[in-house]
């Protein structure tokens, strides 16, 4: 006698095949088998009752808070406690009441779907890449004088090409090349010299390798040109805020996009009141915003993938926190990229230069393949390949 734990349908599939079950049954209670905790955020009371009374009935359960039974309050989170069979009928149920419940009814439907999705198709302009099955190994090629880890490295341009082509040799899936340093405390280039530190680099690397080469930039101006010269990915920290053009960059070239999650900029970003109210629900809600602007603008869902945005306005507890709960964002359907490679909270706990973060960065990496991580963004190829492939082993055995 043992006790199972099934994260998701994949795994409750696999024991009822073990165990004989037919396929019918296999169909019926697979979703009985997987528990879902949804939070909402502050709803009036007389529909978290609703959900409460309507999870009661189904067999689950609502929290709520206490004087929404009377209405003494005006407002409450609702924490909905259920199998997925459960919480998929509850939804069903109300989405035909009123109050605006047929929209949350819509949300809370969707979270569903995308919980259950582990495996993506991401589209770039040239190739889809298949996600899910083996982490993609996305190395970081700083073009830069001032990056917190090698600034000035791989300033000189036929330095970063055989750099570029080392992390290739090294195993790494993507290249992703930028030309400004986004450390807290950088200041921003100009459009001018941002050009003249990447595009003759994604130039070179693109006729020498076949992997996917990503640009790292906020600025327009720069996609366009690194694109035309062989790049399929944008990496746009701002999330399509930085630059009203962007959009309408990706869109047009039907490259992929990282959104990805950042409070304020790189000179301030760290300065001032670090303090989130919910911070994985903030993260969450911004990228979902993000999200919903690139499907405004023509993107198509298959070519966006997201980036909590470690280190971008977050304290060191925070990107902890964001690691630890990195599976929440699933919820958005799209596959999720991480960068926590030497970063300056590894070094608040192990101390050490950027260069000596590596085994924190390994368990760092690890943890996040884990819970959920599809592309890990790396400075050492070659040790977090490795990683890589032995958390890929672990999760699917």
């Amino acid at each position: 006698m043992k006790i199972i734990n099934i994260k998701d349908s994949a795994e409750a599939i696999a024991v009822f095949k073990k165990i004989g079950v037919d396929p019918y049954g296999i169909d019926a209670m697979t979703p009985k088998t997987i528990n879902l905790n949804i939070l909402i955020e502050k709803q009036p009371c007389k529909i978290a009752n609703i959900i409460k009374q309507e999870m009661l009935s189904l067999g689950g359960d609502a929290a709520v808070a206490r004087g929404s039974v009377a209405c003494s309050i005006d407002s409450s989170r609702i924490l909905i406690i259920g199998t997925i069979k459960q919480i998929t009928a509850m939804a069903k149920k109300i989405e035909k009441q009123p109050f605006g419940l047929n929209k949350l009814a819509q949300d809370i439907l969707e979270i569903i779907t995308n919980s259950g999705q582990r495996e993506y198709n991401w589209k770039t302009s040239r190739r889809n890449i298949k996600m899910g099955g083996k982490t993609q190994v996305m190395g970081i090629l700083n073009v830069t004088p001032d990056s917190f880890s090698d600034g000035g490295l791989f300033y000189n341009q036929q330095k970063a090409i055989d750099h570029g082509l080392q992390m290739v040799d090294e195993g790494a899936d993507i290249i992703d090349v930028g030309g400004e340093s986004t450390r807290p405390g950088a200041k921003s280039i100009s459009l001018r010299d941002e050009l003249k530190r990447v595009i003759s680099v994604v130039e070179s690397l693109v006729k020498q390798i076949k992997i996917p080469i990503s640009i790292d930039t906020t600025k327009a101006g720069v996609a366009v040109q690194a694109i035309a010269a062989g790049a399929e990915i944008v990496n746009d920290i701002s999330s399509l805020h930085g630059d009203k053009k962007m959009a309408k960059t990706v869109r047009d070239a039907n490259a992929a996009l990282i959104l990805m999650h950042m409070r304020g900029t790189p000179p301030h970003m760290q300065k001032g009141d670090l303090v989130y109210n919910n911070l994985m629900s903030e993260i969450i809600a911004y990228l979902k915003k993000s999200k919903d602007r690139a499907l405004a603008a023509g993107i198509a869902k298959e070519s966006i993938a997201i980036d909590p945005g470690i280190g971008f306005g977050k304290t060191p507890e925070d990107n902890f926190r964001i690691i630890r709960n990195l599976a929440e964002l699933t919820e958005l359907g799209l596959p999720i990229v991480i960068g926590t490679s030497r970063k300056s909270f590894i070094g608040k706990v192990l101390g050490g230069e950027p260069h000596q973060r590596i085994e924190g960065t390994a368990a760092s990496m690890t943890a996040a393949i884990m819970n959920g991580c599809h592309i890990i963004r790396v400075h050492d190829v070659v040790y977090m390949k490795k990683v890589a492939a032995i958390t890929d082993k672990i999760l699917h055995s």
